[in-house]
């Protein structure tokens, strides 16, 4: 299996992709809309917010994924979820869908939308309207820029990542770009995904793909507990490389699934790491649970802990705040057989308390990386989840979101 990971690469970089970014005026004055383009019709499956309330765009998105099964076209704006917008949201998230579908003269059944911002405000029209005309589009990585830059909202820094693999010979490329910083937690939350590949897949697998690899990455990072009503990743392949279509029988299919994978969990961690006025990316590692699943269910709950965020913040080794969450999880665990190590630290030994360092351990959560491991000594259930801090900023950012 041959995987490399390749640096200075963004959404456009698999064959037969374009994209650009520019400001509108649906934000004062950074870019706010986006669009993604496929040479041709590409499979197309997609994970959507499990939040009851769920913006209008994700009506029309979802119609192209589980109706159309093919995608050429995104088109996706920042500053206005549109969200919570009743019947006029929804007229205008078709509108989005069609203006973008004239530009490019194909079929609106072809062009999902995407939107994130302020929840309950009726999408400023016009601006979108006069512009979309101008949005120039293109393949070099200044494009794929732009393209990331103006899907973002509170994010610090854009997400980009790719990789690439062989299949039957032929190079295949997968590239992701997302969004996301607050109101994270995931089944989905307010984050936006998307990845382009010029691999050959049907729809009816890449969706089982992307489901199964969607509740190991995305779905395995909390930022702030709060699930999102706009939630969308999205993955685009437009056939390009040329290979034999991709099956889980197919010899190769292990080096795409894992590029594929690789490409979310970056993604995902990236979108962690850049939490509101986070300062430290959080990774918990369970081992030794009954299952895969409550392994998971264990990592996120000890990572999504508010005490276990905040004492992280402020350096302070409280392992009783870890092991809480562990008994709180839901998940069957014997507080007898648990240990807990912070880095390389070991604080707690088949639940007794092991002593340590406070110097040792105030260094090693000095680093912008903080990995608690968790041993639960009952099987072979393996899980990880990712989160970040929880600070002074968060508060400062999310109490004037909308100012």
């Amino acid at each position: 299996m041959e995987i490399r990971k390749i640096s200075n690469k963004n959404i456009v970089s698999p064959r037969g992709f374009t994209a650009g970014g520019m400001h509108c005026g649906i934000k004062q004055n950074k870019k706010d809309l986006a669009l993604l383009v496929s040479e041709v019709p590409a499979s197309v499956a997609g994970v959507f917010t499990t939040n009851a309330v769920q913006a209008a765009p994700l009506k029309v998105t979802k119609e192209v994924v589980y109706q159309a099964s093919k995608m050429q076209a995104l088109i996706v704006n920042s500053g206005n979820a549109n969200a919570c917008t009743g019947k006029q949201g929804l007229i205008d998230a078709y509108e989005m869908q069609s203006l973008a579908a004239k530009k490019l003269a194909i079929d609106p059944a072809l062009v999902g939308v995407a939107s994130t911002g302020v929840i309950g405000e009726i999408m400023k029209m016009e601006p979108i309207r006069a512009n979309i005309e101008k949005l120039e589009l293109g393949s070099t990585t200044e494009h794929g820029i732009d393209f990331a830059q103006a899907i973002l909202t509170t994010d610090t820094v854009m997400k980009n990542t790719s990789y690439s693999t062989i299949i039957d010979g032929q190079e295949v490329v997968i590239s992701g770009t997302a969004k996301g910083s607050g109101m994270i937690e995931p089944n989905m939350a307010t984050m936006l995904g998307f990845i382009t590949t010029d691999a050959n897949i049907e729809s009816d697998v890449l969706q089982k793909a992307l489901s199964d690899i969607t509740n190991v990455t995305f779905n395995s990072i909390t930022v702030d507990g709060d699930t999102s009503t706009n939630d969308t990743v999205i993955v685009m392949a437009n056939g390009l490389a040329g290979n034999a279509s991709l099956t889980p029988v197919h010899p190769d299919w292990d080096s795409f699934y894992s590029t594929l994978q690789l490409v979310a969990e970056d993604l995902a961690k990236a979108i962690a790491r850049d939490g509101e006025g986070a300062t430290k990316l959080i990774e918990v590692e369970v081992s030794g649970a009954l299952c895969d699943e409550e392994a998971r269910k264990i990592a996120k709950t000890v990572v999504g802990s508010p005490l276990v965020k905040t004492a992280v913040f402020g350096n302070d080794a409280n392992w009783g705040r870890i092991i809480a969450a562990v008994g709180y999880s839901g998940a069957t665990v014997d507080p007898e057989k648990i240990s807990i190590k912070i880095g390389n630290a070991l604080m707690v030994q088949d639940g007794e308390p092991i002593p340590f360092s406070e110097e040792e351990l105030i260094e090693i959560l000095k680093a912008d990386e903080v990995k608690i491991y968790v041993s639960l000594g009952q099987g072979e259930g393996h899980g990880l989840a990712w989160g970040c801090d929880l600070t002074y900023d968060y508060v400062k950012i999310n109490a004037s979101y909308r100012s």
